[in-house]
This record gives C-alpha cells, structure tokens and sequence, in this order.
C-alpha cells in the first residue's frame, strides 16, 4: 500500500462513499474505485461492501481506519518537522472539541495562535462526549482535542493539559422574575420551573438529573442535541438553562440574565494530544494553551458579579 492508496480509502470513509470522495479527490470516480480494487487486492479481503448504490465498511476495512489514519498524521509530521526548517509555521491543524470548550477558551487560544502565524488554517470538528474526542485523538482524526468533565480529566492514553475551569451558572427565561432578589440560584429553588436539557452525557444534563433524584420536581420540557439552540430557546421564555460560564458573553449580549447555581458544580477542560509524534504545530499550540493556562490561573476569567442582563 501506499499513501495515495491510504488517502482514497479514507476519503471514502469519511465522505461515505465513492461518489462524495471522488469529487473530494478531485478524482474521476473510475480512477478511485480502481484504486480501491487495488488494495482490496493486494491485501486479499474486502474494504467495503457494495449495496446499492452506497458501501459499508467490512471487518477488515473498519480495522484499516485507525493505522491508516495514524500513518497519513506521521506522515505530515514528517513534512511539518521538514518544512519547520526553512521557514515560519504554517500549515493546517487539525482538532476536535466538545460544545462548550469550542467557545471557550478554544476562541481565546486560536485568536492569539493564528494572530502571530497568519499561514495556519485550524479545522475544528465537533464532538459531543469526553470519549469522542479521546477516540479521535488516539485514531488519529483530530491531532489535538478540548474536552470538559465533571472531575479534572486523567487518561493514560493520552497527553493532558489543564486549562482554566468554568462554573456553571443558570440562564433565565427572558421574562422569568422566578429569581428576582437572589444572587446565587439553589437547585432546590427549580422546583416547578420550565428547564430547557442539553443530551445525556453532558455535565449540564447530569446536573438536571441529579436534581430529579433528589426529588426536586423540575420541568425538563425541551432536550436539545444541538446546543447552539439553549439560547435561541431561552431567549423564547421556552425555559431556563443550566450552561457553563463560556456561554455567558453571548447571552449577555442577548439581554438575558444569568446567576451562579448553588452549590457551583465545575466544568474542568483539558487540552489532550497523542502522547507522541506531534506536527510542530500542534507542538506550538500545546506551548500556547500552557502559557494561557499560567496567565489565567486555574479558575480563569470569573466574572466580577454574580448577575447580568
């Protein structure tokens, strides 16, 4: 196999067939299923399996994504270490981040990155679960990940990097006066109330579940898998909603009000990347999250009032 074998059949597997990845390619469709043929072939089994007009990995080709993967990000390891001699960074980073830590501090970090290296293209895929974003990490997807979780995170599969927590806080429906005089929000106190849920596995929802196990009757009356629509929701006086600190620059400028939860459950982000054979780029982003991790200190930007709106 080669590396132009390898590229193609990623390109079907990420494209999810053959038609998406040829154009991808900028290949005549032919030329690529040929290439395909040639390394089911060479090695003897079946990479997909044909039906109708689409294709389904088979054993042998789900077992091929992760090496390939792997070979294909050393491979640009290679050419970044070559190209880091003779010239300035730049390049294209590759990362994957979960909802909230795709806010913040992922905005903050890129800002400073790219201002200082204006050749670098970041591409940033979405994950929704701590496991995704380690699971991209380690097959080589994403070269770098933002994760948040309830605890600080730890995993000997991967490098680590703290950042700055964010605490959770409440945002209320628009016209709500059901916190009028309160500057901190007891879960006690959702007794009754409209609360708009994010999908299981995430801090925010465990919190609304732990609330409704201790018997405090909340009203979960929308589950967004989209977390880009809380807001719009809330904005809507659909409901209120249990959101990290990150979010709150955009419902300040929404008009809407947002108060600490008491007690303030944390959400600890982390920075991860393979434990080994990292593109230059990802090396110097890894050295810029750790010197705004210093600047920040580990509970990062508070803000100054426990109110706004």
């Amino acid at each position: 196999m080669d590396i132009r074998q390898l590229t193609c059949f990623l390109a079907v597997v990420d494209h999810g067939g053959f038609t998406r990845a040829a154009e991808h390619l900028y290949l005549a469709q032919p030329s690529l299923s040929q290439t395909i043929k040639g390394m089911e072939s060479e090695l003897g089994v079946p990479l997909f399996h044909r039906i109708g007009r689409g294709v389904v990995l088979s054993e042998a080709g789900k077992a091929l994504v992760g090496p390939a993967r792997i070979v294909l990000r050393d491979l640009e390891v290679a050419r970044s270490a070559a190209a880091e001699l003779s010239e300035t960074l730049s390049g294209r980073l590759e990362m994957i981040a979960m909802p909230s830590p795709a806010m913040e501090p992922l905005a903050t970090l890129v800002a400073g990155f790219t201002a200082e290296r204006p050749g670098v293209r970041i591409a940033v895929k979405a994950a929704f679960t701590p496991e995704q974003v380690v699971d991209a990490v380690r097959q080589g997807s994403a070269e770098l990940g933002l994760l948040g979780t309830p605890e600080p995170f730890r995993s000997a599969a991967v490098d680590v990097q703290s950042l700055p927590r964010q605490d959770l806080m409440i945002v209320l429906a628009r016209h709500s006066r059901a916190f009028d005089g309160l500057e901190a929000v007891p879960l006690a106190k959702l007794s009754g109330q409209p609360m708009i849920a994010s999908q299981r596995g995430s801090l925010m929802r465990q919190v609304l579940d732990e609330a409704l196990a201790e018997g405090i009757d909340l009203r979960i009356v929308v589950e967004a898998a989209h977390r880009t629509s809380i807001l719009p929701l809330v904005m809507a006086d659909v409901g209120h909603a249990i959101l990290p600190s990150s979010w709150m620059p955009m419902a300040r400028a929404m008009g809407l009000t947002a108060l600490p939860l008491d007690p303030r459950p944390p959400l600890h982000i982390s920075l991860i990347s393979r434990t080994a054979d990292l593109t230059p780029l990802a090396v110097a982003f890894l050295d810029h999250a750790r010197e705004h991790a210093r600047e920040q200190g580990p509970d990062g930007d508070e803000l100054p009032t426990p109110q706004f709106g």
